[in-house]
């Protein structure tokens, strides 16, 4: 089902990283940088693999709480370390370095609190729905985004990651709207065009060209659209007001 097909939208739910907000720097990964410090290197095809190889997976044994989902994501992190050849003794100070990356500066795009507040002055509610960690809340504070924000849920959180089923039904859930009520937006196809089309949703690709770094933009799947920025929402005629509750 293709976004235009859609009617009767109440809810539009945002990916996080490079869909609202990114580093000061922009979207490149800032991974190789920390193993080159510790004098090893992080190849694009190891990197790609390893958040390849979680993408939808289901981690509720993990997200029982904080501590627990932490000591997950360092093991997850000493696998990609070890996939480096990082030495034994070297390990831990490669995963702080790493985990310090989660508390880096972001900042809002341009058009992320323009879109935002536009959106909630047609009485749309607004979710944001990422892969994430435990908190999230800090980060769209940081970036001016929280007070636009109706409800934010993360893969940490949630027990699940995209494109898994589990994250869309808990943002959905909780900004109490059906899927088929819902439009998502974000930057990466598989997590954020694929996932919410198979759970109903309809789905919007962001494909920003100052991100791109002079890349093609990847094929969509059937139903899903293609944006260059968060403004042309606003020029959806789904999107003009919001749905009234049923």
């Amino acid at each position: 089902m293709s976004a235009s097909a859609h009617v009767g939208l109440r809810a539009v739910v945002f990916d996080f990283f490079g869909t609202i907000a990114c580093h000061p720097d922009g979207v490149a990964s800032q991974y190789p940088a920390v193993f080159a410090k510790h004098g090893y290197r992080l190849d694009a095809e190891t990197e790609s693999h390893y958040f390849a190889r979680y993408n939808g997976v289901e981690h509720v044994e993990h997200s029982s709480d904080k501590a627990t989902y932490e000591a997950w994501v360092r093991f997850r992190l000493g696998e990609l370390a070890q996939a480096c050849e990082v030495r034994q003794d070297d390990v831990e100070r490669v995963v702080d370095d790493l985990r310090a990356l989660d508390t880096s500066p972001v900042v809002a795009y341009p058009d992320a609190a323009p879109t935002l507040r536009a959106l909630r002055d047609r009485r749309f509610r607004i979710g944001v729905c990422s892969n994430w960690g435990w908190e999230l809340d800090g980060h769209l504070r940081q970036a001016g985004l929280l007070d636009l924000v109706d409800t934010a849920v993360t893969s940490a959180r949630a027990g699940a990651r995209k494109p898994h089923a589990r994250i869309f039904a808990a943002i959905t859930e909780a900004l109490a709207v059906s899927p088929e009520e819902s439009l998502f937006v974000g930057d990466s196809v598989h997590p954020d065009v694929t996932g919410p089309l198979e759970s109903g949703m309809a789905a919007a690709h962001l494909w920003r060209a100052e991100d791109a770094a002079g890349t093609r933009p990847p094929d969509i799947p059937p139903g899903g659209v293609r944006v260059a920025s968060l403004t042309e929402l606003l020029e959806w005629p789904m999107l003009r007001s919001a749905a009234p509750a049923p």
